[in-house]
This record gives structure tokens, sequence and C-alpha cells, in this order.
């Protein structure tokens, strides 16, 4: 009997088990759903703080416009700088977030897609108990992740590693991977 909990699509046993293969793949899904779910909750929280930041910093410059007299001048142009480069820095926030919630929608609809080819598969019962065609799913679904992240947790959910520590594992490359980056902010 194989201890392993990796798929075995590859390699197929006497144990192998079209069940234990759906179990994997919905793993999988799971995690993608996760993830995603996570970031997608901390990218909305980004955008409500920040917008509430900018109405706040755009409110402040209108009161100084209006409380502008000649004696105050250089202080009121000050805080009008100040608030004009917070609100600045509040937007790019924002436009940041709207990426990640991007990517949020991406990942749903990888995962939406793969249910259903997963569907496809189970639903058929001359491809239902064939590793080949369990091989072929699981390709297609590795091919359509973007990130390398995702493609080694792919692998490592495939090769029996629990989720919760692959999961773990690509948040800490992500995390790493955007501290790198933090200065390559991508506007659209």
């Amino acid at each position: 009997m194989s201890t392993s909990t990796g798929s075995t699509s590859l390699n197929p046993d006497l144990d192998w088990s079209q069940l234990k293969e759906t179990i994997l793949m919905l793993n999988l899904s799971i995690a993608q759903i996760d993830q995603s779910m996570n970031e997608g909750n901390a990218s909305v929280e980004t955008l409500a703080s920040s917008f509430t930041a900018l109405a706040t910093n755009l409110s402040d410059i209108q009161t100084s416009i209006n409380q502008m007299d000649d004696n105050d001048i250089e202080k009121t142009k000050l805080i009008i700088q100040g608030s004009a480069t917070t609100a600045l820095d509040k937007v790019q926030s924002a436009i940041i977030a709207f990426q990640f919630y991007d990517k949020l929608t991406q990942r749903l609809d990888h995962v939406s897609q793969s249910l259903s080819s997963l569907t496809a598969l189970i639903a058929n019962p001359a491809r239902l108990y064939s590793p080949p065609e369990w091989q072929a799913l699981q390709q297609s679904i590795r091919s359509k992740y973007t990130m390398e992240e995702e493609r080694r947790m792919f692998d490592k959910v495939l090769s029996g590693i629990p989720i919760e520590e692959a999961l773990t594992e690509f948040n800490q490359e992500i995390m790493a991977k955007n501290e790198s980056d933090e200065d390559n902010i991508e506007l659209f």
C-alpha cells in the first residue's frame, strides 16, 4: 500500500483512485479560493481607508482655500501641498488595491474554469477512470497559473503536502516578492 498522499496519475498503481484525485483537485480549488478571499478582503479594506482619507484631504484643501487670506498664503500653501501629497498617496494605494482585486477576480475565474473541467471529467465514465485524463486535467489547470508561486503551490499540493503548509509557503513567497517589488507600482 502506498504511503504517499499526493497524486499518482503519472505512475498509477493498484491503489490509484479517482476519488483521491478528485479530493486533491478540490483541495487546490479550496486553497485558491481561500487565498483569493484573504487578498480580496485586504484590498477592499485598503480601498475604503484610502477613499476615506482622500475625502478628508480634499475637504482640508477646500477649507484651507476658503479660509485663505493674504497674511496666511505661505502657511495655507504648505497645508494645501501636504494635503495634496497625502491625497495622491491615497489614490496610488487605491489603484494598487484595485490591482489586487483584479487578481482576485482572475483567480476565482480560474477556479471556476478548473471546477468546470473537473466536473466534465467526473461526468464522463470513460474519462473518470483514466489516469491520463486526470494528468491532462492537472496539467491544464497548472498551465493557467500566471505566477510561479502559484505553480509551486500546485505542485506541492499534488505531491501530498498539506494545504495549510502549501498556503503558508505561498504567502511567504508572495510577501517576499511584494517587498522586493515595492518600487515597481504599476498604474493603469
